[in-house]
């Protein structure tokens, strides 16, 4: 009699992607992950009292160099630069947050939708996607704030619309891979709208290099924003950001170093972290990364 034993059933339940098995294990990881839980706790609402002075705040004598009472010297108008550039991580860390959050909601609905789909409408999705990424994104950025204004909402939708095209065209191709797998197949055969077999069994399974892209986008928003901050068209003094305190202080870089090199290191860790962050989650999720 033939063996009618029956091969185990594959391919039917969708993988969780949204456990990290080992991630106290990859150093990279903690690494930055304690580099950021050191800034975030510094932007949060310990900071009033923490520190003697407030970002608006004449703490004395300006241009003062570094000395035990003020870490980070004061600038041209006497204000603790230290005060101002852990008070700028809240204004310029929210607005790169925000507009990352914005684009990754928008772009992944996007990206999903159009490799559902497929067909013309994949193709009309994808090509206004085109269009928007003709333009340079600096240039395309400083357009949007000058038409729509340089007010705090204005910034981020600026922003999380440059890079939406992005968390699109990741969403769109592992949405196109994932929905070929079995357990789309049938749950379509079963009359799973195609709204819910998206949500419930295509996003949990390409959260992984979405969370990737969240990590590397993140410190793009912040460059953009310290950039746009820097030629005067982010937030507006006198609110602090770091791009706005290099632009402050760039008449005056060679007589006070300190002034420029707060908001400079605090831009540089913050881009680090998240680039290590990015690095670590890239080489424990992505096989063809690993040596």
């Amino acid at each position: 009699m033939a063996d009618q034993t029956v091969p185990p059933e594959q391919d039917i339940r969708p993988p969780n992607r949204l456990i990290f098995p080992g991630f106290l294990h990859q150093n990279l990881l903690v690494a930055s992950g304690a580099i950021l839980i050191f800034l975030l706790l510094a932007a949060a609402a310990f900071i009033p009292l923490l520190l003697p002075y407030g970002p608006t705040d004449l703490a004395g004598m300006s241009m003062r160099p570094p000395s035990p009472e003020h870490p980070f010297g004061t600038d041209l108008l006497g204000r603790d630069v230290l005060a101002r550039t852990l008070y700028a991580s809240r204004s310029s860390m929210t607005v790169a947050a925000a507009a990352t959050l914005f684009a990754l909601v928008v772009g992944t609905s996007w990206g999903m939708a159009a490799g559902y789909a497929r067909g013309r409408t994949d193709m009309l999705l994808m090509r206004l996607l085109d269009v928007l990424q003709a333009f340079p994104p600096l240039l395309l950025a400083i357009a949007l704030v000058t038409v729509l204004g340089t007010s705090l909402h204005n910034l981020i939708l600026t922003m999380g619309v440059l890079f939406v095209p992005q968390f699109a065209r990741v969403a769109r191709g592992a949405t196109m891979a994932v929905s070929q797998r079995q357990f789309i197949k049938a749950a379509s055969a079963l009359g799973v709208p195609a709204w819910r077999s998206l949500l419930v069994h295509v996003l949990p399974n390409i959260s992984t290099p979405l969370i990737i892209e969240t990590t590397s986008t993140f410190t793009i928003a912040l460059l953009t924003e310290s950039a746009l901050s820097f030629l005067g068209m982010g937030i507006q003094p006198p609110t602090p950001t770091w791009g706005g305190m290099i632009a402050e202080s760039s008449s005056v870089m060679t007589h006070a170093p300190w002034l420029v090199l707060a908001p400079s290191a605090a831009i540089i860790l913050v881009v680090l972290a998240f680039l290590l962050l990015g690095d670590g989650l890239r080489d424990k999720f992505d096989p063809k990364a690993e040596k």
